[in-house]
């Protein structure tokens, strides 16, 4: 049995992090009677763009005080683990970094059996895609709603996620103001403790998709926690996620971006905003390697597409041109792309179906 290094295709493994030899060797055994292999990472530095994403975290009592300096946040099913000599302070750091389980081998060793073969991952997870403006006023929260509407038209359960507190508001985008639910305010009083089905169905929703948006009366940043129980909730409950970032990554983007499988960073075909969107791009490159630019038109100065995705690094998924009907259904409060025609509507169809298709065979979902 062997751990592997995370990798983005394929089902994600449970986590364990841990500098522990002696250790560790007891969980790869535990999880080879379990059926599974695991992703190690031997400190919270290397563990952070895996954890959200995880669909087990064990922390070993070596690195439970570390991972709680680090300002890991905290997630649903975490457990810290160790040899019952050393947990004599685990139990004090597990309720800080929100641990459910505290566990001291070789006692708890078929207990973790049980955990390494529940099959958390079994089921297909809901894939996550990210959205980034290049710049301000870059059109990323038309196009997160425009993929969220397009998710569900083409039968996949979506749930879409404002996480840029200085946005105008994605339930603004959708004609959503007056649609009852929970938003970000309530979920960061319940400290993310909440159940992933009780969530989703507390979240205002039509249909297939659920919206988790700010307050109209409330600023305020999102905690890191509200975030990992929302990517949790998704993942289990939804077949898409769209997260509409900040271009300054806050922990909570961080975290969206680290659990993301894919990010679109759109950027207007402009001189100054390719310079800006360059700037992002270095810094989200840092947590999701599979980014992309969309580049919406006008073109003052003749920017071609491939000339602002060449000049940023990045591949080109695509690119936009001004139409009219989205303004004019934005200022009716119609959501952006819900008639399925337009270029926007084109553009977000195929970005969707990249980002379902099937992980192993590379054939559309």
């Amino acid at each position: 049995m062997s751990a592997r290094p995370s990798a983005r295709p394929g089902p994600r493994l449970p986590l364990v992090v841990t500098a522990d030899p002696d250790l560790l060797d007891d969980l790869l055994r535990l999880a080879a009677a379990g059926g599974t292999e695991v992703d190690v990472a031997t400190d919270p530095v290397a563990a952070r763009g895996r954890y959200a994403a995880a669909p087990l975290v064990l922390i070993g009592a070596d690195q439970a005080t570390a991972c709680l300096r680090a300002r890991l946040p905290r997630r649903p099913r975490t457990v810290i683990v160790g040899h019952t000599a050393e947990l004599e302070r685990a139990w004090e750091v597990a309720e800080s970094l929100g641990a459910e389980h505290v566990a001291a081998l070789p006692l708890a060793e078929p207990w973790l059996v049980d955990r390494f073969a529940e099959r958390l991952d079994a089921a297909v997870p809901g894939r996550i895609l990210a959205v980034i403006g290049g710049r301000g006023g870059a059109g990323a929260s038309i196009l997160a709603g425009a993929l969220a509407v397009t998710a569900v038209r083409t039968g996949h359960r979506t749930l879409l996620v404002d996480a840029d507190p200085m946005g105008g508001g994605l339930d603004l985008v959708l004609g959503w103001e007056s649609v009852d639910g929970l938003r970000w305010p309530a979920l960061a009083e319940t400290g993310g403790r909440v159940s992933p089905p009780a969530l989703l169905q507390a979240l205002p929703h039509r249909g297939d998709l659920v919206l988790l948006s700010f307050a109209r009366d409330q600023m305020l940043a999102v905690p890191s926690e509200a975030m990992a129980t929302t990517l949790d909730a998704g993942r289990r409950g939804r077949d898409v996620i769209i997260a509409d970032l900040p271009r300054r990554l806050d922990d909570a983007a961080a975290l969206a971006l680290d659990a993301a499988d894919r990010a679109i960073l759109i950027v207007p075909a402009e001189l100054r905003a390719t310079a800006a969107a360059t700037r992002i791009a270095a810094i989200a490159g840092l947590h999701c390697p599979d980014i992309a630019v969309v580049v919406r038109g006008p073109a003052p100065g003749r920017l071609k597409a491939s000339e602002v995705a060449r000049s940023i690094g990045l591949p080109l998924a695509g690119s936009l041109r001004p139409e009219a009907a989205v303004c004019r259904a934005l200022e009716n409060g119609d959501a952006p792309a819900a008639d399925g025609r337009g270029p926007l509507a084109e553009l977000s169809k195929r970005l969707i179906r990249q980002l379902t298709q099937d992980e192993r065979t590379g054939v559309p979902a």
